[in-house]
């Protein structure tokens, strides 16, 4: 069964800068595009960035633009969230997901991963 393991996170200071990865065990047909997603203690699960299958399109959340930079390796069958100039207001449990196109709703995504914490302090 294909699966999505994310790595990565880890707790910082604000300003710092973290990488996290994504990698499926597997190809997963026809559900090629990839979301990040986070949820913070008390919060819903909110959309970070979104890629297409080819990368030629990507979104990005109002509160991550210009920060944060969605990329994959499909050599690697790998995405990665670069997240620069982090903020306390990031912390929270990040995952990824896989989906069928470039879409923003939790309950699109047909695949997730256990999820990997990030946390940043002040």
């Amino acid at each position: 069964q294909v699966q999505l393991v994310e790595s990565g996170g880890g707790l910082v200071q604000a300003g710092a800068s973290l990488r996290l990865s994504c990698a499926a065990s597997g190809r997963i047909f026809n559900s090629n595009a990839r979301g990040w997603f986070r949820q913070a203690p008390g919060k819903e699960r909110e959309i970070v960035a979104a890629i297409t299958s080819t990368a030629s399109r990507r979104y990005y959340a109002d509160s991550v633009k210009g920060r944060f930079t969605i990329s994959r390796d499909n050599a690697k069958n790998t995405v990665y969230l670069q997240m620069n100039s982090l903020k306390p207001d990031d912390t929270a449990v990040y995952y990824c997901a896989a989906s069928r196109g470039l879409v923003t709703r939790d309950y699109e995504y047909d695949l997730w991963g256990q999820g990997t914490q990030v946390t940043v302090s002040s």
